[in-house]
């Protein structure tokens, strides 16, 4: 595909329909702001949030997919390509099928690359019956029998370094097994054991507080600081370690989650930092807008955003980024500030949330203003994660209304 330059609404161009990719697309489309493609070479749109609850067997896989077509917002095109590289001289996206696409402004949605290969044996782990994550919608659906149908035997659970796509919901899996361990009768017969790549579980005092109360109440042997360095599936063993200090656990079953990084082709495509090794798109973490090429702009997990990625932080990603596009636009500079807000919610238990709110800094932040203990564990969180988010997500959301 070769677009011609030619006089008429601006051209923009959206690398990636996931979340921040159709949230972006759908807020432009309702404000007029051009004509506007989605580059997204997938048929089928997965709510990644679900994907824990379906993990931990307290939601069906068929809530978590619609297809692409059906999620794309009215009014914007949908490409089924993928970037290949972005010349950002001649404002020009090449595709992996040899096309080529023209913008005025571009938006780089484009998600991070769950990179198993990083972990010796890993992959092959994950073949393997034994092998299990919500991190991918079929090991998510494979799981939820495995975890469903133990009866003993020991389960390690993993959760990867920094920067990961909301890191730790590699813990919500294990809290709503254990708890439907528990509720059956066959928790003392089941040893889990999580994998902690940092010295709390998760670096929030008050979350630290009620996630430390259900890893004990659940029994649960925490290793803190020490990562997944290799698995071997054959022998059904782990090797986790900090430093020079490495210890071997086997396995049973093994919920892994592995290490994450931006698509190559950012970095291979100069739109990267230099000295960033984990290649994300470098743009001012406030205003969106990318610190050498200003008509190009970047949310989501693959933006250099200086603060912990989830899915529930780009809804306010994406609509200072309208804001700041339609500034510049009209020959303004960027004024919409965004101040790191991210949120976590751990399902602790199959009808209880931790509801982790927090900025930049660490700061609690609730949504609530002034209701400072939302972030206890409740029921009333846990009806909001299971039910009114998703509900939000596809009608809302994806909509450019919310």
């Amino acid at each position: 595909m070769n677009d011609s330059r030619s006089p008429g609404p601006p051209r923009i161009v959206v690398i990636g329909g996931g979340n921040a990719g159709l949230s972006v697309a759908g807020r432009l489309h309702r404000a007029r702001a051009g004509d506007i493609t989605v580059i997204e070479p997938r048929e089928t749109h997965a709510y990644a949030p679900l994907q824990s609850h379906i993990a931990g067997g307290a939601a069906r896989a068929s809530e978590a997919v619609r297809p692409q077509g059906d999620v794309t917002p009215p009014g914007v095109r949908w490409l089924r390509d993928e970037a290949f590289t972005v010349d950002a001289e001649a404002r020009r996206v090449h595709l992996v099928s040899g096309g080529r696409i023209d913008y005025d402004q571009l938006v780089v949605c484009a998600g991070l690359r769950m990179a198993w290969e990083q972990v010796p044996g890993l992959p092959e782990a994950m073949a393997t019956p034994a092998g299990i994550s919500n991190y991918d919608f079929d090991l998510a659906a494979k799981a939820s029998p495995v975890l469903r149908d133990l009866r003993s035997g020991t389960v390690v659970f993993t959760q990867p370094s920094e920067p990961a796509s909301c890191g730790a919901a590699a813990q919500k899996p294990m809290y709503l097994a254990c708890d439907w361990w528990r509720a059956i009768g066959v928790r003392d017969d089941i040893r889990v054991v999580f994998v902690c790549p940092d010295p709390v579980p998760f670096g929030i005092p008050a979350i630290d507080d009620e996630l430390r109360r259900k890893l004990d109440e659940y029994g649960i042997e925490v290793r803190y600081s020490r990562e997944l360095r290799s698995v071997d599936a054959e022998a059904r063993t782990v090797v986790i370690g900090h430093g020079d200090t490495e210890e071997t656990l086997a396995y049973d079953v093994l919920h892994a989650v592995p290490p994450q990084r931006a698509p190559e082709w950012i970095a291979g495509s100069g739109l990267a930092a230099s000295d960033d090794p984990h290649g994300f798109v470098d743009v001012d973490p406030e205003t969106f807008q990318h610190l050498r090429h200003p008509e190009i702009w970047a949310v989501g997990d693959a933006a250099s955003v200086a603060t912990r990625r989830s899915g529930g932080a780009i809804r306010r990603q994406a609509k200072a980024l309208v804001k700041n596009m339609r500034a510049v636009r009209e020959g303004r500079e960027p004024s919409a500030r965004y101040d790191g807000y991210s949120v976590v919610p751990f399902a602790v238990s199959r009808g209880t949330v931790v509801f982790a709110e927090f900025d930049r800094r660490g700061r609690m932040q609730p949504t609530v203003p002034f209701w400072r203990s939302l972030f206890r564990e409740r029921r009333s969180t846990w009806i909001a994660d299971r039910r009114v988010l998703p509900w939000v997500y596809w009608n809302l959301i994806l909509r450019g209304r919310a």
